[in-house]
C-alpha cells in the first residue's frame, strides 16, 4: 500500500440549499400572523421594502386556473426537488411599477364543478380585542386588599405569598420554605396566610381543593362537622361511593343530597373570576364559502399585508454618487427585496393549491358535516397537486380554515381510515368519534358500555373493535360506563 500523497478526481451529486431557499421553505410553515412578524423584520432591515394595508375595494382578481403556468418561477418545493435556487435571478425591472406580494394567480379559486373562480373579501374586520376582559388580574386584586389590611412588615410577607398564588387562586408554595426564605417565623407566615384566605374571591389562597371548598363553606356558614368529613373524603365523592360517604359523614340521604348541592354552588377555581393573560385568538388563514356551483377558497387578506418594492427610492439611491461597496450593498438589498416578494407570492400560491385540493377531497364534509369526513393523507393531496409530501405538511401546519361549519385547523382534515363493516368505503376516524359522541350524548338513563357502543357502531356500518372505541372515547375526555353511571348518580343526588 502506497502512503504517498496523491490527487483523485471524483464526481458526485448533492442537493445544496441556499439560505434564501431554506427561508422560503420556513415561510410555508408560518401562519399569516407569523408572516406579519417576518415582513416587519425584513422591512426594518431593508430600506427598499415597504408595507401597505390590503386593498378593500372589493375588486376581484381575474379568474385563473388552480395550476400555475409552467413558465412561472418555480416554487420552494420545485426548487428543492430539482436542486435549484442558487443561481435564479431575483431582479426586477426597476422602470416598472412597484411590485407587491399579491399572487399573479387569483387568491381565491372555486372548485366543485371543475370551473375556476376568483374573489376577494371586503369590508372592515371586527375588532374582537375590543370585547376582551380588561379587568385587573388576581394578583392586583389581592395586593390591593393586602395593602389595606397589613402593616408594612406583614405586607412584605403577604406580597411573597401572593406571588406564589396561581391564576386559579391556589397557593403553590410550602410555608416552611417561604418562612426560611424570608427569615421570619413560620407562625407569622401562617397568620398572614390566614388573613389572605379571607380576601375576595372567597377560597383564594387555599393549598388544595378541599381547603378551597372549606373556605367557601365557612363563608356561607355551612362548615359543620358533617361537611368537614365530606371534604376530607372528596376522593370517595369523585368515585360516586355515596354509601361509604353516608356512613363516614353519619348522614342520611337527604343530608347527603343537600351537602352535594351546596358543593356544586362553590367555585373550585376562584381565581379565574379575574383577568389573567388574555387567550390568544385564533385567526383563520383561509376562508371557504359556498359559491355558485362550487366553493370559493380565499386567503385572509386582513392578516396578510402587502409588501412593495419602493422603485422611486431605489432610483434615488442608484442615481447618487456611490463607491463600489455602496453599489454592492444596494444591489443586495434589491435582490433581497425581490426575493421576499417572490417568496411570499409562491407561498400564497402553494397554500391556495393545497387548501383547494383539501376542499375538493372533503367536499362532503362541507356539505353534510363531520359524519361525512373522508380518510385523507398528506400523500394523497401531494400526489394530486404534484408537490412533495413534506411541502403539504408544512403548508397545513399552524393554518386555520374558516367555513360555515366553524373554524378548523388544516390538519383536522387528515384522518386515519376505519374499515366499513359492510365492506364499503372506509370512513374517517373523526366520523367515528362523532358517532361515539352522539351515542353517548343520547344514552339517557341506560348507560352504554363499550361493547354496546361497538354493536351500535357496527349496525351503522362502522367496522370497529372495542379497544378502538375505548381509545377514541378516552381521547375525547369521556369517562367509562362506570364513571358515567356514578356521575349520573351524583347529578340526581
Amino acid at each position: 500500500m502506497s502512503l504517498a500523497p496523491r490527487l483523485d478526481l471524483r464526481q458526485s451529486q448533492s442537493l445544496v440549499m441556499t439560505p434564501q431557499l431554506q427561508q422560503a421553505i420556513k415561510l410555508l410553515a408560518l401562519s399569516n400572523l407569523e408572516i406579519e412578524g417576518v415582513i416587519a423584520d425584513e422591512i426594518e432591515r431593508n430600506p427598499l421594502l415597504e408595507s401597505s394595508a390590503p386593498a378593500d375595494d372589493g375588486v376581484s382578481a381575474a379568474p385563473e386556473t388552480a395550476e400555475a403556468p409552467r413558465d412561472e418561477p418555480a416554487g420552494a418545493d420545485e426548487l428543492v426537488m430539482a436542486g435549484e435556487g442558487a443561481g435564479e435571478s431575483l431582479d426586477v425591472d426597476i422602470a416598472a411599477e412597484r411590485f407587491d406580494d399579491g399572487p399573479s394567480e387569483s387568491a381565491a379559486e372555486r372548485i366543485g364543478d371543475l370551473g375556476p373562480g376568483s374573489g376577494s373579501g371586503s369590508g372592515e374586520a371586527i375588532d374582537f380585542d375590543s370585547f376582551a376582559d380588561t379587568s385587573e388580574s388576581l394578583a392586583d386584586v389581592l395586593l390591593a386588599q393586602a395593602g389595606a389590611t397589613f402593616d408594612e412588615a406583614d405586607l412584605f410577607v403577604a406580597s411573597a405569598l401572593i406571588d406564589q398564588i396561581d391564576e386559579a387562586g391556589y397557593l403553590r408554595a410550602d410555608l416552611h420554605d417561604v418562612a426560611q426564605r424570608l427569615g421570619v417565623p413560620l407562625a407569622r407566615v401562617e397568620a398572614v396566610l390566614a388573613e389572605i384566605q379571607k380576601f375576595e374571591p372567597t377560597g383564594v389562597g387555599a393549598r388544595d381543593l378541599a381547603e378551597c371548598l372549606a373556605l367557601q363553606a365557612r363563608d356561607a356558614d355551612r362548615y359543620d362537622p358533617m361537611m368537614a368529613r365530606l371534604l376530607d373524603h372528596l376522593d370517595l365523592l369523585a368515585r360516586g361511593e355515596l354509601g361509604r360517604l353516608k356512613k363516614i359523614c353519619r348522614a342520611d340521604d337527604e343530608d347527603m343530597a343537600d351537602m352535594i348541592r351546596e358543593l356544586r354552588g362553590y367555585d373550585p377555581k376562584p381565581g379565574f373570576r379575574y383577568g389573567g393573560d388574555a387567550p390568544a385568538p385564533v385567526i383563520p388563514d383561509l376562508s371557504v364559502t359556498r359559491a355558485r356551483g362550487g366553493w370559493l377558497v380565499e386567503l385572509n387578506a386582513a392578516t396578510l399585508p402587502r409588501v412593495l418594492v419602493n422603485k422611486s427610492y431605489y432610483s434615488e439611491l442608484a442615481g447618487g454618487a456611490q463607491d463600489r461597496a455602496g453599489k454592492t450593498w444596494l444591489a443586495e438589498k434589491l435582490a433581497s427585496a425581490n426575493w421576499l416578494v417572490k417568496a411570499l407570492d409562491q407561498r400564497q400560491r402553494t397554500i391556495i393549491r393545497v387548501a383547494t385540493e383539501i376542499v375538493r377531497q372533503q367536499e362532503a364534509f362541507f356539505l353534510h358535516g363531520v359524519s361525512h369526513l373522508r380518510p385523507l393523507t398528506l400523500r394523497q393531496v401531494a400526489d394530486a397537486i404534484e408537490l412533495h409530501e413534506s411541502t403539504v405538511s408544512r403548508v397545513t401546519s399552524n393554518k386555520y380554515l374558516s367555513c360555515a361549519r366553524g373554524l378548523f385547523e388544516l390538519k383536522y382534515f387528515f384522518t386515519s381510515a376505519i374499515a366499513a363493516a359492510d365492506g364499503g368505503d372506509a370512513v374517517s376516524a373523526e366520523a367515528v368519534k362523532s358517532a361515539i359522541r352522539a351515542l353517548i350524548a343520547g344514552e339517557g338513563d341506560t348507560i352504554l358500555s363499550d361493547d354496546t357502543l361497538v354493536e351500535l357502531l357496527n349496525a351503522k356500518g362502522f367496522g370497529i373493535a372495542r379497544r378502538t372505541v375505548a381509545k377514541y372515547r378516552e381521547a375525547m375526555g369521556i369517562g367509562s360506563s362506570v364513571q358515567r353511571r356514578r356521575a349520573r348518580t351524583l347529578q340526581r343526588a
